[in-house]
């Protein structure tokens, strides 16, 4: 008996799992955060809109859409854009596998992130 209302209180105590908020479908936005080549480079280059927040998403993202090798390549994009347009100008095999990579990653990165 003393065991029965001890578990009772204790799921009392600990609220329910499906709040009123969650009754209605409200589901809250998964914050995205990382650190990595893309955060580091993103908040060296101190652009406007380049906050903590932002750039640890937009690393989170590119965990999961780039390699690591397209990581340490990007980042350097931050400091120099020009490379960028000349990789996306470049009949070279590699360039072209990184430019639909990196672009594929923009557009999903400005999804996610616009918000941060």
């Amino acid at each position: 008996m003393i065991a029965l209302v001890a578990v009772l209180g204790l799921t009392a105590c600990g609220g329910s799992r499906y709040s009123s908020a969650n009754a209605r479908g409200y589901k809250p936005a998964p914050v995205l955060f990382a650190t990595g080549p893309i955060q580091k480079a993103c908040q060296k280059a101190n652009r406007k809109s380049a906050s903590r927040a932002r750039c640890g998403c937009v690393q989170a993202v590119a965990d999961r859409e780039l390699s690591n090798a397209d990581q340490r390549r990007g980042a350097k994009m931050f400091s120099d854009p020009h490379q960028l347009q000349e990789i996306r100008q470049s009949d070279n095999a590699s360039n072209e596998r990184f430019w639909k990579a990196w672009k594929a990653y923009g557009k999903v990165a400005a999804g996610l992130c616009s918000a941060s």
